[in-house]
Formats: C-alpha cells, sequence, structure tokens
C-alpha cells in the first residue's frame, strides 16, 4: 500500500523540539498529572484507585466507566455506541479500514486533518475534494457538495470545529449535509476532536453521531481537554458499525493502558473544571490573536469561531514553508506552513498554549515581518 507523507506530522516532527516558542501546537496548554489530580481532588486518593489494579490488558473495548464517560458528552449515545482507541488518529484510520474498498468514492472537505482523503486514497478510492473557501467563512458550500455525491459515495468526511480554519458548522448546518448523505446512503465521518472549543456558550456544537443515523463521530482527550499524552481516544457510531470496527481493531489495539483509561475517566468526571480553566485560555488568547492580527498589515484571517488553531494568510514573496523555516531560524517561533496542509499562501497558528508563549511569539512575529516589509 502507497501512502502519502503525512505533512503536518513530518513538520511538527522536524521542527517542534527544536523551537522555542511553539505556536504550532494544537492542544490547549496541557495539564500536567499534578494539575488533573488537584482538579478532581484526588492528590491523595489517586494510589489508593492505582495500587489494587493488576495490570492486564483492562477492559478491551474501554472500561464501562470511560465509555459512559464520553457517552454523556452526546445526546442520544450510550456505552455500546463508544469504542475506546489510542487517540482520535486511530479512531479515524479504523473507521476507513472498516467503511472504503478500492473504487469507492469519498468526499472530504480541505483544508483538514490529513487522514481524511489521503488513507482512502491509499485503499484505492476516488477521493474527491470539496473546498473550503474564506468567502464562505470555511464552511462547506452545500450546493456543491450535492452536486459530488454519487450513488457510490461511500463516506462523506467532514472536521467540526475545522483543523485548521476555527470554522463551524451549527446544528442546522449538520442536518443539511445529513441529509444530503441520505439521499446516496453514505456515512458522514465527522472528526470531532476539537468539540468543546466553541468561542461561545458551553463550547460544544452538535455532533454528527446524534443528528444522523449513519453518522460517525470521532475524537480524544488531546485538544479540548489537554490531555494528548493519555493517547486516548475514540468511535462513537450506530452499534452495528462498531461490531465492525472491532474485527479491525482486534488486529492492532487490543486495548488502551489501564492508567490512560483510568485518568481520562477521572477527567471526564470532573469536565466542568476542566472546561472553565480551558474556555477562559482559548477566548483570552483568541483575543489577543485577533487583536494582533488587526496590526498586522501583511496578515489577514477569518476569525475561528472554535477550535485551537487559525489559518492566516501571508502576504509575502516566500512559500509558507520558506516563511516559516526562516521564522523559526530567525526568531526561534514555530508556525505551521500552509503547504503541510495543503494550502499554499497561509500559516496555521495554534494559540491556546501557554498565553506568555503567545504574546512572546507573537511580538517576535511582528519583528519578523517588519523586517521582510522593509
Amino acid at each position: 500500500m502507497q501512502i502519502r507523507e503525512f505533512g503536518v506530522e513530518r513538520w511538527m516532527d522536524l521542527y517542534e523540539n527544536q523551537c522555542e516558542l511553539n505556536l504550532a501546537e494544537t492542544c490547549v496548554e496541557s495539564l500536567t498529572v499534578g494539575e488533573l489530580l488537584k482538579i478532581a481532588g484526588k492528590e491523595d486518593a489517586l494510589l489508593g484507585e492505582i495500587l489494587p489494579m493488576k495490570l492486564t490488558y483492562g477492559a478491551i473495548d474501554g472500561t464501562e466507566r470511560l465509555r459512559s464517560n464520553v457517552a454523556s458528552l452526546y445526546e442520544k449515545q450510550g456505552v455500546p455506541n463508544v469504542l475506546i482507541t489510542h487517540g482520535a488518529i486511530s479512531a479515524n484510520a479504523l473507521v476507513y479500514e472498516t467503511l472504503v474498498e478500492p473504487g469507492d468514492h469519498v468526499i472530504s472537505v480541505l483544508p483538514t486533518y490529513q487522514q481524511h482523503y489521503s488513507i482512502p486514497e491509499s485503499y484505492g478510492a476516488n477521493v474527491e475534494i470539496l473546498r473550503l473557501r474564506e468567502e464562505n467563512g470555511f464552511l462547506p458550500d452545500l450546493e456543491e457538495l450535492k452536486r459530488m455525491v454519487k450513488p457510490t459515495t461511500r463516506v462523506i468526511a467532514i472536521n467540526n470545529p475545522n483543523n485548521p480554519t476555527g470554522s463551524l458548522m451549527d446544528r442546522e448546518f449538520l442536518l443539511a449535509i445529513a441529509e444530503i448523505a441520505r439521499s446516496c446512503g453514505a456515512y458522514v465521518l465527522n472528526d470531532e476532536v476539537y468539540r468543546g472549543t466553541d468561542q461561545e456558550g458551553t463550547g460544544f456544537t452538535a455532533s454528527i453521531a446524534d443528528l444522523y443515523e449513519k453518522g460517525i463521530s470521532t475524537g480524544s482527550m488531546s485538544k479540548t481537554w489537554s490531555l494528548a499524552g493519555l493517547r486516548v481516544g475514540w468511535i462513537v457510531a450506530p452499534v452495528e458499525l462498531l461490531q465492525r470496527v472491532r474485527t479491525h481493531r482486534d488486529y492492532n489495539t487490543i486495548s488502551v493502558g489501564m492508567l490512560n483509561d483510568l485518568l481520562a475517566s477521572i477527567a471526564l468526571e470532573n469536565r466542568k473544571a476542566i472546561l472553565e480553566r480551558n474556555h477562559g485560555i482559548l477566548r483570552t488568547n483568541l483575543a489577543v490573536l485577533d487583536a494582533w492580527i488587526a496590526k498586522e498589515p501583511l496578515l489577514s484571517y477569518v476569525k475561528p469561531k472554535s477550535g485551537t488553531t487559525a489559518l492566516v494568510k501571508v502576504n509575502v514573496d516566500m512559500t509558507s514553508r520558506e516563511f516559516c523555516v526562516s521564522l523559526l531560524e530567525k526568531t526561534g517561533v514555530m508556525f505551521t506552513p500552509g503547504s503541510a496542509l495543503d494550502v499554499e499562501g497561509y500559516v496555521r497558528v495554534g494559540y491556546t498554549n501557554n498565553r506568555e508563549v503567545l504574546v512572546a511569539g507573537l511580538a517576535k512575529v511582528s519583528e519578523f515581518l517588519r523586517g521582510i516589509a522593509r
């Protein structure tokens, strides 16, 4: 099987540990184990849960405790609708491995996480790209989607909230996509790894799993919950589909780590406090980024409504990769080039890391831009 190099992951691997100020990070500032236990009031009690645990493979599908906590993030889902995976990256891969055959028609939005078009393409699917455009606020053009679907359309892959643009489809928009998918019997895979990061209200928009009988939601503890190091994700989907996914999962997962499962459960059982912390970071830091971009004549963007990243247009006479490499070498600040996401002319800025890092990094970028403008 041939598959394209994963652009954004190669970029992160090359430079993430060499930068001084990481503005390519996509998680809300990560929690330490100590911070998580303090939030949960378990600083002294956790050993009482851990010490009796015999370190077997544990619950193959994920513990009922964790699956129940995940199900409670949705309106209509129960434990049987939840399957625990090694992060959302494994969740997405398993869905494509289960559903896509050579010759199937798959529609994916772009920009998005590269899995959603490169994996089905590697399986021999006919992958068609629904390009997200600034003039539409980086939302899918529903009329274009209607024209794209075929009797052979197997999966429509969307990403809501969107990485890297921060665009957000509301309930009515998702219902419209579900209706289009229903017309040809396609599944809708919605990568919802940033769900819970909306700039307004509770932070949570509707999930496709609650709105469409063939809707599949993937998520994880990484972005919204600041716990990427747990490597815990999930698929929420119809029971009959999860039965098929399990067959593939048995070949490459068995189970997630018992301690990871436990810490994820503890986090979700203390979601109110974590969300209060993280919404404060999300909303304060976006205001900082928004004010900064307004003062930079070489930059423009569509202000994100959700997520942890912004796709910023850079009006300079160099490629996005040249820009980002030069920025990193001269200032120590790391952005992600749009070319790594198949959208040249832009950079992706992660704005939900430590606020001091954000402010210091943006100041250095301003100096760099002034040097270019001379």
